[in-house]
């Protein structure tokens, strides 16, 4: 499996590893089979692409969704959940301090991820960054609160200079609602403000997307 094929080449060139996971339907699959391997966690620490601002035992949480059908089946012990149940200001703000605590950055620095596995939407946005959101043009911050107008609701998200940081960025989409969105991403003229995903299409380090044969017809 390739992202645990890459936290294990980590763990091996530098005795640990880190994964940022997304969240929604698609992955749940994914989720059960990595939690079925036999795979050595002890060494990986978990964080997260995005969140939605509920608690954690919240049904749209997305460390919920990861701790039914990873963390907790794998037994994962290094988590970094974003704080979700505080404002979500105060919730960007403390997610970023925790990046720049185990990554040990400096002022103006970067993560560098092993693994950020991302999805897509039928709108083409990935992560919490949706067509027409400002903060899709920044490269220098970790983390922010967005406001994604047509959901009527709050995200907390990592920006795009972390995920284009990142040493592998895995992409997951499925389902034939996804078709026109992986259309546009993969040969579309690049326009990350209106499909946000193309953002991990021109990045100088490796992109792999995993598709089904729906979301290619």
């Amino acid at each position: 499996m390739f992202i645990l094929e890459k936290l294990e080449a980590a763990v091996a060139e530098r005795g640990d590893a880190s994964l940022a996971i997304s969240g929604g339907s698609t992955p749940k699959m994914m989720f059960d089979a990595m939690a079925a391997a036999e795979f050595d966690w002890s060494r990986v620490h978990v964080f997260w692409v995005d969140e939605r601002p509920v608690p954690p035992e919240h049904e749209q949480s997305n460390y919920r969704l990861a701790q039914e059908h990873l963390l907790g089946p794998a037994q994962i012990r290094h988590v970094h959940r974003i704080q979700a149940e505080l404002p979500p200001d105060h919730a960007a703000s403390g997610y970023s301090r925790e990046l720049r605590a185990f990554f040990q950055l400096a002022e103006r620095g970067l993560p560098q991820f092993d693994v950020i596995h991302l999805g897509i939407g039928s709108d083409a946005h990935t992560a919490s960054l949706f067509p027409g959101e400002p903060m899709i043009e920044d490269r220098d911050g970790l983390a922010a609160a967005v406001y994604v107008e047509k959901l009527g609701q709050w995200r907390i998200t990592l920006l795009p200079g972390v995920l284009l940081a990142a040493r592998d960025v895995a992409v997951l989409a499925a389902g034939p609602d996804k078709q026109e969105a992986v259309k546009h991403i993969l040969h579309g003229m690049f326009s990350p403000l209106d499909y946000p995903a193309q953002l991990v299409t021109r990045r100088t380090l490796p992109s792999a997307f995993f598709l089904d044969k729906a979301s290619l017809s």
